[in-house]
């Protein structure tokens, strides 16, 4: 039962006063795309910033987002300022091991009528990619929002939950229940901890995310509820589509699934990016999911997909209070990741 006290995670459509994210800053970590991935990176936070490469704003997009950009050593600080001129964004120079803030800072929620931060326990995702720094994101960043954190001892990662806002979450059996984060509590236990740190009340469990996804299923790479009620997930985009068996279970779950006050859910179909591949021929987990909501855009990843285009349309249509904007993301998803895996956003109090 909710109290004045319970935690509340806002939707991400709601208003934000700022978005978290961080610069790319570690050449041993991007090799050949270190520049190329800043370059995409710096024309999302243009897009949710809702200005121009010469800082005019864009049509629609008065008010757009304030930027709070992580950036680690005194070469990426000067790079960050260099390519975000014009954007007013503030540059934080911090310490972190990547870029992916959706799964490293706060979750932010409100509770008895103030904003504070929800810190989880970061183990790398598993213990796959544990870098140095990275395990102190959450602090950092809720003591430069100046809000009050709440230290939760579990392992969570920001894209592996989607919530409407009410109650409801997404999320993977893929993920939640791997062995590698949290083996000693159940799904009942989990669930408990949700509701006590984020006021979750009901899951929805999906089964099995991306292939070669290495967060081992965030749900924010296949759904993602845009209002409550509503909830848009891919659709195969031909026999050869790697993910087709996976994404056809999803929307059969999702077919079946209720919200927490026992409305079925709309689902909205877009189309995925099919199969794309790395430069040595793997299938890499592109994703037309992984967009960020901001204030006055949605900011779309392309992956030089046949069906870019149609995804770009179709998220559109379901946001007609926002310019929405489809942009290259080949070069950032070479870490691991999209937008939306490196955004965390602060709402409104």
């Amino acid at each position: 039962m909710k109290t004045p006290n319970t935690p509340s995670q806002p939707g991400e459509w709601e208003p934000h006063s700022a978005v978290w994210s961080a610069w790319p800053s570690h050449a041993d970590l991007w090799p050949e795309d270190l520049e190329p991935a800043r370059a995409e990176v710096a024309a999302l936070f243009r897009a949710i910033a809702g200005v121009d490469e010469k800082g005019r704003t864009q049509p629609g997009s008065a008010g757009g987002e304030a930027l709070r950009i992580l950036a680690c050593g005194d070469q990426s600080v000067a790079s960050a300022k260099l390519a975000l001129a014009g954007t007013g964004a503030e540059i934080v120079p911090a310490v972190f091991g990547d870029i992916w803030l959706r799964d490293t800072a706060p979750i932010f929620v409100r509770s008895s009528g103030k904003l504070t931060a929800a810190c989880f326990t970061f183990n790398g995702w598993g213990g796959k990619y544990v870098l140095e720094g990275d395990e102190g994101v959450a602090a950092f960043v809720a003591g430069r929002a100046g809000v009050s954190a709440t230290v939760n001892r579990w392992v969570l990662e920001g894209g592996s939950i989607d919530v409407d806002g009410q109650g409801t979450c997404l999320t993977t059996r893929q993920c939640l229940l791997n062995p590698n984060r949290n083996p000693g509590l159940s799904q009942g236990e989990i669930e408990a901890r949700l509701q006590a740190s984020l006021g979750i009340e009901k899951l929805i469990w999906l089964g099995d995310g991306l292939i070669n996804d290495h967060t081992d299923g965030h749900v924010d790479n296949i759904a993602r509820f845009i209002a409550p009620g509503v909830v848009m997930c891919m659709e195969p985009a031909g026999a050869d589509d790697p993910n087709r068996d996976a994404l056809k279970a999803i929307i059969a779950d999702l077919t079946r699934a209720t919200d927490l006050g026992g409305r079925k859910l709309e689902i909205v179909r877009v189309p995925s990016p099919g199969r794309i591949e790395n430069a040595d021929g793997e299938v890499i987990p592109a994703s037309s999911m992984n967009f960020y909501i901001g204030n006055t855009a949605v900011v779309v990843p392309l992956y030089g997909s046949a069906t870019d285009d149609a995804a770009v349309a179709a998220i559109a249509q379901a946001f007609p209070g926002r310019r929405t904007v489809g942009l290259p993301a080949r070069h950032v998803i070479t870490g691991g990741g999209s937008f939306h895996c490196i955004t965390q956003q602060q709402p409104l109090p």
